[in-house]
């Protein structure tokens, strides 16, 4: 089985169409792009880079017209909100967020239990992820109270995204949801990743909390096509 400490690089690899990083950012052409994602939607952009270096990974027709404009503006604060109209998704946006991975949870206690995306009791917001879900509830009523789904990118690659009722927050359920699926995913040969905007401060505590270090890593790409309907956070 590859180590812990490998497969963050074997996923980046995959899902980008290259890593590590030979310049400050790679524009890698990637046939991917256009292929559905964990969510059966396209992600036409995305890239990741480190303190040093990063890779943007962008449909292959498209990747000299934004490394042109690469060279012009390396400002990503500028060039990342072109990047949706030089990909041919001018209805879209630009997402930045923080980028963080770990091979060690925190030890904290399990919160939640494991069942299919698609039972009757999970929420709504749960639904669209793949095999299983890790779900809290109430010991009184049985209500949903917080929960942790899995983008599986690839079979390294597990982002984890957590959502706490609003009643149910302040009492660490998610930070103990967020370390127990890291725990399983790292015991079935993955790596836990995990992906917040750099204002979501309630994250960022969880994040911390979990063992998932900030490292000065980010991501970004072209928000998916829910996310831009909706305003929903992509980075969640």
């Amino acid at each position: 089985m590859t180590s812990p400490d490998r497969r963050l690089t074997e996923h980046l690899s995959r899902w980008l169409g290259g890593w590590p990083a030979t310049t400050e950012l790679d524009i890698v052409p990637e046939p991917g792009r256009a292929r559905p994602g964990w969510d059966g939607e396209i992600h036409p952009v995305l890239g990741v880079t480190g303190p040093r270096s990063g890779v943007l990974s962008v449909p292959p027709e498209h990747a000299e017209s934004i490394a042109e404009q690469y060279a012009k503006n390396r400002d990503m604060a500028r060039f990342g909100p072109l990047v949706p109209a030089l990909a041919g998704f001018p209805e879209r946006g630009w997402f930045t967020a923080v980028y963080r991975w770990t091979t060690r949870p925190a030890p904290l206690a399990d919160a939640g239990v494991w069942i299919s995306a698609q039972h009757p009791d999970v929420p709504a917001w749960l639904r669209p992820f793949n095999g299983e879900v890790l779900v809290a509830h109430d010991p009184e009523n049985g209500d949903h109270l917080a929960g942790v789904g899995i983008k599986r990118h690839d079979d390294y690659g597990h982002e984890l995204a957590v959502v706490t009722a609003p009643r149910a927050r302040g009492r660490g359920l998610a930070r103990r949801l967020v370390a127990q699926a890291a725990r399983r995913v790292l015991d079935e040969g993955g790596i836990p990743t995990y992906m917040h905007t750099p204002d979501n401060l309630a994250s960022a505590a969880v994040a911390d909390a979990t063992g998932f270090r900030d490292f000065g890593w980010t991501a970004f790409g072209v928000t998916e096509k829910a996310a831009a309907r909706k305003g929903v956070d992509p980075a969640q």
